[in-house]
This record gives structure tokens, C-alpha cells and sequence, in this order.
């Protein structure tokens, strides 16, 4: 099945010339949202991710079109080729499909990993300043309000993880590690209490 993401940053942004752009390749079904793409937390851009399926092909106008930064770009393919589903960039002429595009795919892999190591050197710079003028008082910890509740549902099978997310206002990996530190927490609580147990027992 053909799909297209079409997306534009504001309300008043025209997507027409995407539209336009898209006819050739006979779209069976769009995903259209009014949307700054800062992150991949955008309900269209979710649900065409639960929908794609192994064979599909998806088109965007232009990478920006999907993703603002090379990290969420390459999330995004990442999740859509490990699902059997091709990604093609009209405008860049880029095929996940092909080798080129392959090649494409280990090319951002390098460039995350090398911004990524980039905003760690800058961090722990700014921290070493920090610590020497004596400003550094460590990290906080983000609430994420209703996550519990989100989890129940999630558990229930009442909520996908993506839209869960998206409900949240954060990311897929954030989710994922906030799940996992809930359920070591949990599973280390009735440990903790079984042993306590048991101990009274004997």
C-alpha cells in the first residue's frame, strides 16, 4: 500500500504543493497534519507509524517534512524498515528500498551518533564549569503527570505506546525508559516484600 506523511509547520501554511507533488505515485491514503516537526510527538505522524505494515511504501515531499533533527529522522527509519516498510524522499530521491538508500540509512547513523557525542562534550563541559562555581546541584528528575494512569491503560491494552506518548507530550524512547524504571521498581518492591515475608514466615 502507498501512504503518504504530508505536513506543514503552521495553520497557515499551504500543503497543496506537497499534495501536487504526491499524484504521481497513485497515494492510497494520507496522513496530513498542521504541525511544527521539532519532535516526533505529532498524532499524524503516530498513526501513520501504527499503520504502515511490512510491503508498504511510504512518501514524504523532503526528510524535513518528517523529522528536524538527524536523531529523529533516523528513529523514524529505523522503525519503519525494522517493520518491512520502505521510505522514499521525493524530493532528496532517496529509496530505504535500494542501496543507496542503505547506504543513506548508515550515513545518519554516523551523524547521530556524532551530534550526540557533540551535546555530551558540551555537557559535561558546562557541567565541569558549573561544579568549579559551585552551581552544579545535579539533574531533576521530569514528572511526567498521568504516566501512571497511561500505564494501566497501556498494560490493559486500551492504548497503543506510540499514542500513550503522544498523549504524554513525550517521546517513544522516554516512554520506554520511564515503563522499564517503573517495572524494575515494581518488581524490586514485591521482591522486597515477598522477602520480608518469608523471613516472617520463618
Amino acid at each position: 500500500m502507498r501512504l503518504a506523511y504530508i505536513r506543514v509547520s503552521t495553520a497557515e501554511q499551504n500543503e497543496a504543493r506537497q499534495l501536487e507533488a504526491m499524484k504521481q505515485y497513485e497515494i492510497e491514503k494520507f496522513f496530513t497534519e498542521k504541525l511544527s516537526g521539532k519532535n516526533a510527538n505529532r498524532p499524524k505522524l503516530q498513526e501513520l507509524l501504527e499503520f504502515a505494515r511490512e510491503g508498504d511504501v511510504v512518501h514524504v515531499h523532503d526528510f524535513s517534512r518528517l523529522a528536524r533533527s538527524t536523531s529523529d529522522l533516523l528513529s523514524i527509519v529505523e522503525l519503519l524498515t525494522s517493520k518491512g516498510v520502505t521510505l522514499i524522499s521525493n524530493k532528496e530521491s532517496i529509496d530505504t528500498g535500494t542501496p543507496t538508500g542503505k547506504l543513506m540509512l548508515t550515513m545518519l547513523g554516523a551523524i547521530a551518533e556524532f551530534e550526540r557525542a557533540c551535546i555530551l562534550d558540551r555537557q559535561r563541559e558546562g557541567i565541569a564549569v558549573a561544579k568549579r562555581e559551585g552551581k552544579y546541584t545535579g539533574g531533576k528528575r521530569k514528572q511526567v503527570r498521568g504516566f501512571e494512569a497511561g500505564y494501566q491503560r497501556y498494560k490493559a491494552r486500551e492504548i497503543t505506546k506510540s499514542a500513550l506518548a503522544a498523549e504524554l507530550h513525550i517521546s517513544r524512547p522516554t516512554l520506554d525508559k520511564l515503563i522499564r524504571e517503573y517495572e524494575n521498581k515494581s518488581n524490586h518492591g514485591g521482591m522486597v516484600k515477598g522477602n520480608k515475608q518469608r523471613k516472617e514466615y520463618d
